[in-house]
């Protein structure tokens, strides 16, 4: 009797020259000698092990263990497979009623390896117990041949290469699962009850299948009644960049409900950023906007951040002053961010973004979109009668068209609109 995969193997017959040499590469992708590790208390009572030969012909290295002791000493990375004698006493030469307890501790022994479970002919409940334990397959010792046993060596190692490949995917997945669960749970939720005005965003990372980038954004209310916005970019794409927005976004509301605006508020951010950075190569551009309880004017702070895009009724939409923009934060020790009056009127809708909406790539010569461009865009769409949500998603769903596919930077966009 023979195990299901030898079973199989004999099924296929003789294979070609050719077949075999192939074969004979697939166990380790190189075509190299096999080498086996035997673990028994008599190697030299096994006549068929110093004959082995690989599918291709060559001879497979075999590696002889008396006991557990030697075939630690013994397994090294160039085995490909061992092949256990169940028979061997338990680790340690405790008395215990686990039969498997020898291959228990091999499997612990060498996890990324495969492993041959070698049984009295007629103990198939014990091999198939081997095999749920851990071991790719199980023989027959009464029954081995130096075909077979070379034939179940390449399956067992081809069976251990696939199910790592596999748990190595579904701990993939999972992690990606997870990563997705907390990027999600981080993406602000705006604290505005109570505000007459209307809130929509939209964000797109740069990286791919992220769902956070190092852009960020907020929008708080506090209890004086005044609404405050902010958007933010840190410098670089990947998950550090992005933990790093994530942190400076909390920081920000946590000031702005404490009470700091303007440069006192951007000072103390600055702080944050020099004190979380990994590199002090690090910065992040920020752009904040209080908006006052009447909702007719606002102040504007500027790190090195584009100009935000104002809209009223009747009136061509319009970047904000930019003349009196700071540096970006993280850059000059002991800098100042003025804080800019802005009137806004009764009606108006005020865009904040991030520069990934700006730097995509126009037409055959590779221009980007630019700020003007943005604007010539947003005020067409505007004519057309886009607002909120829908004028957020046919914008960045421009900019990528024109682009000519996806973006390489991340893109976030706030809208604030008030109306009569």
């Amino acid at each position: 009797m023979e195990s299901g995969q030898a079973q199989a193997a004999r099924a296929v017959g003789g294979p070609l020259k050719e077949e075999a040499h192939r074969d004979a590469t697939a166990v380790n992708g190189t075509g190299a000698t096999l080498t086996l590790l035997l673990i028994e208390d008599d190697p030299a009572g096994s006549p068929i092990v110093p004959d082995l030969l690989d599918p291709a012909g060559k001879p497979i290295r075999v590696r002889t263990a008396r006991n557990l002791t030697e075939a630690e000493r013994l397994l090294t990375d160039d085995v490909h497979c061992i092949l256990l004698d169940l028979a061997l006493p338990a680790p340690g030469g405790s008395d215990t009623d686990d039969e498997l307890a020898v291959l228990r501790h091999v499997l612990k022994l060498a996890p990324r390896h495969a492993v041959l479970a070698l049984t009295a002919s007629g103990d198939a409940e014990r091999g198939a117990e081997a095999v749920r334990v851990g071991a790719q397959d199980y023989l027959f010792r009464d029954e081995l041949d130096g075909r077979l046993l070379s034939r179940a060596i390449r399956y067992a190692v081809e069976r251990k290469r696939s199910d790592t490949a596999e748990r190595r995917l579904a701990e993939g997945k999972l992690r990606a699962q997870e990563n997705r669960r907390l990027e999600r749970g981080l993406l602000p939720t705006p604290l505005l009850e109570g505000s007459c005005l209307r809130f929509a965003a939209r964000y797109r990372p740069g990286r791919s299948r992220a769902l956070l980038g190092g852009d960020f954004y907020d929008a708080v209310r506090t209890p004086d009644g005044t609404v405050h916005a902010m958007i933010g970019d840190v410098c670089g794409h990947g998950p550090d960049e992005a933990a790093l927005g994530v942190e400076l976004r909390i920081a920000w509301r946590a000031l702005t409900l404490a009470g700091l605006c303007g440069d006192e508020l951007l000072n103390t951010m600055q702080q944050v950023l020099e004190h979380e950075r990994a590199d002090e190569e690090i910065f992040a551009t920020l752009c904040t906007v209080d908006i006052a309880p009447d909702g007719r004017r606002a102040g504007l702070c500027l790190a090195g951040h584009p100009a935000p895009l104002v809209a009223r009724p009747g009136r061509p939409a319009r970047l904000l002053p930019y003349e009196n923009n700071g540096p970006a934060l993280g850059l000059l020790p002991g800098a100042r961010w003025p804080r800019m009056q802005v009137e806004l009127g009764a009606e108006w809708s005020l865009m904040l973004y991030t520069d990934g909406l700006i730097e995509g790539r126009v037409g055959e010569g590779g221009e980007r979109l630019g700020q003007d461009g943005m604007l010539e865009m947003i005020r067409r769409q505007l004519s057309e009668g886009l607002r909120g949500e829908e004028l957020l998603r046919a914008a960045v769903s421009e900019v990528r068209h024109l682009n000519g596919g996806e973006l390489t930077d991340d893109v976030a966009v706030v809208l604030l609109d008030r109306t009569r």
